[in-house]
């Protein structure tokens, strides 16, 4: 069947991988906000042990967006960690750690999501991809107050 949505072919492959590698990062700073929500310590526990979790529910919704953006160019989005892991730069690792280091571990990844997006955002201006834009502009905006608030919180 032949799509026709505004994008050529290499226009729809390309901004597909570009939201896949969104995709990705996004999912792999999910799982390991996730594990640092179950093994924070010390005095400072219950407040971030809350601010993980903020994090990583909000991050949870956000993945299915994004797929759901992968899906509407009419890729699939990827279906197991090992291609979740292949298509994105963030690490999914969270060793159990001192608090200082996790926070400063997910500073770095918000910080590498926001890279990710600011390319793909790139491309979709390109390929005059709005919806993309659309989808990935809120993205933006949230990895980078999540950045702001992890870098206030090592002071």
């Amino acid at each position: 069947m032949s799509i026709n949505m505004g994008l050529s072919d290499e226009q729809r492959t390309a901004m597909a991988a570009a939201v896949t590698a969104v995709l990705a990062d996004t999912y792999a700073l999910y799982f390991k906000t996730h594990v640092y929500h179950w093994n924070v310590t010390g005095p400072r526990f219950h407040d971030l042990h809350l601010l993980f979790e903020q994090q990583y529910n909000e991050l949870w919704l956000a993945t299915d967006l994004i797929a759901e953006r992968v899906r509407a160019l009419d890729f699939k989005a990827p279906a197991s960690y090992s291609a979740m892991a292949a298509a994105g730069t963030v690490s999914s690792e969270g060793k159990a750690q001192k608090a200082d280091v996790m926070i400063a571990d997910l500073l770095r990844g918000h910080e590498a999501v926001v890279a990710t997006i600011r390319k793909a955002l790139a491309l979709a201006a390109t390929n005059g991809d709005d919806a993309t834009s659309d989808v990935l502009s809120p993205r933006l905006t949230a990895h980078e107050k999540y950045a702001w608030m992890l870098r206030s919180t090592l002071g």
